[in-house]
């Protein structure tokens, strides 16, 4: 069996071909029973969790394991730590244990970019990225990889790691303009594609400031009584899920519109693994403002997890 780290992951992945990965197994035959997302301490405000994940497919199988404590990175600690244990899908044998956290961040943005490229306008040149914490890189380089990204603005409360999170990306992206947000409803109205990936409880923008054709990418919250975004955007919106599974279970950005009568569970357009099966763009047209939130699958932590030991293999 392998242990492959966190180096080993970053030497294997590139997001062309792990969305190309993704788009061939969220189109396949897969099984991924409900994944189990427990609270250390029920009602605590930490919102300190572990998290089970486990998925196969006809070629391996999978499980997740990870712990999620938001407020670790104000004593020095990550705030996500995770490993992901494969298993040949013919014999059962252990395969691998792979550093799940940097698969994490590799395939939550690859699987944005994934429904981005079905979903946003393929003109799209503008860039609102909401966040400027350890997936802020990763994120903003898949939305680079599908769509003629011109302008990124980055609107974060850490104005000094947000900083240093542009000046990374000039360095690697010189040819792109990136830029603090200054006005968030100017960004707001500007942009061609909003994607969030903090821990906001409570909404990040006005959904009346969404200008037609924007898409919208939400991957922060997991919490049934928090939310990047609020009522108007999603009842504006044409709303697109990682897992109706998932997201039904532990995300307000759908569960508050749906106790507040906003909408029902019907307002849906479809999963992922949807898009990927029809294997057509999406957008109706130009003016649909469109919706993507993802909590996470396990599918997309086998993939990529099986994407690096085959790499790793390889080499």
């Amino acid at each position: 069996m392998r242990v492959i780290d966190k180096q080993q992951v970053e030497a294997s992945l590139d997001f062309p071909s792990l969305i190309a990965a993704l788009d061939k197994g969220f189109s396949g035959q897969f099984s991924m029973p409900k994944r189990q997302v427990f609270e250390l301490l029920p009602g605590d405000v930490a919102h300190n969790a572990f998290a089970v994940l486990p998925a196969w497919n006809e070629e391996v199988i999978g499980v997740k394991s990870f712990t999620y404590f938001p407020q670790n990175s104000n004593e020095g600690y990550e705030s996500l730590y995770s490993k992901i244990m494969l298993f040949d899908r013919k014999h059962g044998v252990p395969l691998a244990l792979v550093d799940g956290t940097t698969v994490t961040y590799w395939r939550t943005a690859a699987v944005s970019a994934l429904a981005s490229k079905y979903l946003s306008r393929e003109n799209s040149q503008t860039l609102l990225f909401f966040g400027a914490g350890n997936l802020a890189r990763f994120m903003i380089a898949a939305h680079l990889s599908v769509r003629p990204l011109t302008k990124v603005l980055v609107a974060a409360r850490n104005q000094i790691k947000a900083e240093a999170l542009i000046a990374q990306l000039e360095a690697i992206y010189p040819h792109i303009m990136f830029s603090l947000c200054g006005d968030v409803q100017s960004a707001v109205e500007e942009a061609d594609i909003i994607s969030c990936a903090t821990g906001a409880k409570e909404p990040l923008f006005d959904g009346r400031w969404l200008k037609a054709g924007v898409h919208i990418d939400l991957i922060g919250n997991h919490h049934k009584d928090c939310r990047e975004c609020d009522t108007q955007t999603v009842v504006r919106a044409s709303v697109y899920l990682d897992s109706i599974v998932n997201v039904m279970n532990e995300a307000g950005e759908l569960l508050l519109p749906i106790a507040e009568g906003a909408i029902t569970e019907a307002h849906i357009k479809a999963q992922l693994a949807d898009l990927c099966a029809n294997k057509q763009y999406a957008r109706r047209d130009e003016n649909e403002i469109t919706l993507f939130k993802s909590v996470g699958t396990a599918l997309s932590d086998l993939i990529a997890a099986h994407t690096v030991y085959k790499k790793e293999l390889a080499s």
